[in-house]
């Protein structure tokens, strides 16, 4: 299996943090400077990455009013595939602005084509990316083109089935992609929890062989942030500046304060996973004096022989151990000792370590 891959100089994997990606999408509505705000909100919140895409409606589909190309239900019911396109698409003549502000917000951008013509583009701005989308999870030869530029590639997977996931792999792998991953993916927009069988992650790992994360697409954090706990290296959401913006894809995408939180606690989940340890934890140090022990509950002289009613296990825990207790009663004292004094090994005649 590939332990991790690296964009812009970010390790990513099961071993470093969750990798959070802002998917921008159609949320600038129109507006460079939207698209600029964005971005900013992106980095603020704690994100490692802005993500856009890159299409025309021409590069996406045909200009047609035929019934194939007509939304009938779901968020966009009523236009056509291009009316639609028309409406979401990032302007190619903004990439390079957008680009230049990312670089200076100190934030990773990079973007999904859709065409071999938007990543002859995104070569030219450095993309240091490329992600593909799960609709195009298919075309194989968009694979190889953007794989071919050997950059690290993402694939998302919703609506793929095994075969499907492993010829868009080897697709990849034969375009010269090195560094891959793959988003365990609903493409229902919004995407109901129940559909997203995050148990897939490990099996996707394990039977892929790569970086395997999630694109999430159900309106809160709950999903993505438990994806951490089952493996998921990677987390795309949706982002925007306000849900209720009215733009295509706003509607199911987290707002500024939903980003930040999903930033901090998907890492807090990855933190907490750590590994298999018993021992003692550093934050219990301190606790450990509130522990059981055992203590003398009566005045004894040395020489008396311990009763049962002369000791109890209670707190705090200066006292040895209340597994020994067995071995305490019936046995003979050493020395005089005090009601709510600890049992010590030397007040003891004989050792009870040598009786366990």
């Amino acid at each position: 299996m590939t332990n991790a891959i690296a964009i812009a100089g970010r390790q990513i994997g099961a071993d470093f943090p969750p990798y959070i990606i802002a998917e921008m999408s159609a949320n600038h509505n129109g507006s460079l400077d939207a698209a600029c705000a964005i971005i900013d909100r992106a980095k603020a919140a704690g994100a490692d990455a802005i993500k856009i895409q890159t299409y025309t409606p021409d590069t996406l589909t045909l200009k047609s009013d035929l019934p194939d190309f007509q939304i009938t239900d779901g968020l966009w019911e009523g236009r056509t595939l291009y009316d639609l396109y028309q409406w979401a698409h990032t302007p190619w003549d903004w990439h390079k602005p957008m680009f230049d502000h990312a670089r200076q917000a100190d934030i990773t951008i990079f973007s999904s084509p859709f065409d071999t013509t938007a990543v002859d583009l995104l070569e030219d701005l450095n993309a240091p990316a490329y992600k593909i989308a799960s609709f195009e999870a298919v075309d194989l030869a968009l694979i190889r083109y953007a794989a071919a530029t050997g950059k690290p590639m993402i694939i998302s997977t919703g609506m793929a089935d095994q075969d499907e996931i492993g010829e868009a792999i080897a697709a990849a792998r034969d375009g010269g992609c090195r560094e891959l991953a793959i988003l365990h993916c609903v493409s229902g927009y919004p995407a109901p929890a129940e559909d997203y069988n995050l148990r897939t992650l490990a099996d996707m790992a394990d039977r892929f062989g790569v970086v395997t994360g999630l694109s999430d697409h159900t309106l809160d954090n709950v999903t993505a942030v438990a994806s951490v706990a089952l493996g998921a290296a990677l987390i795309e959401k949706h982002f925007t500046l306000d849900r209720s913006g009215g733009g295509p894809d706003d509607s199911f995408s987290l707002e500024p304060a939903q980003l930040e939180a999903l930033c901090r606690d998907s890492r807090t989940v990855w933190q907490a996973m750590g590994e298999v340890d018993y021992g003692r934890k550093s934050s219990e140090i301190g606790n450990v004096k509130f522990r059981r022990s055992l203590y003398f509950v009566k005045d004894l002289k040395a020489g008396d022989v311990v009763a049962a009613d002369a000791v109890r296990s209670v707190r705090p825990g200066y006292g040895i151990a209340p597994r020994y207790l067995d071995q305490i009663v019936g046995t003979t004292l050493r020395r005089d000792v005090a009601a709510c004094s600890p049992v010590l090994m030397d007040d003891l005649a004989v050792s009870v370590l040598s009786q366990a």
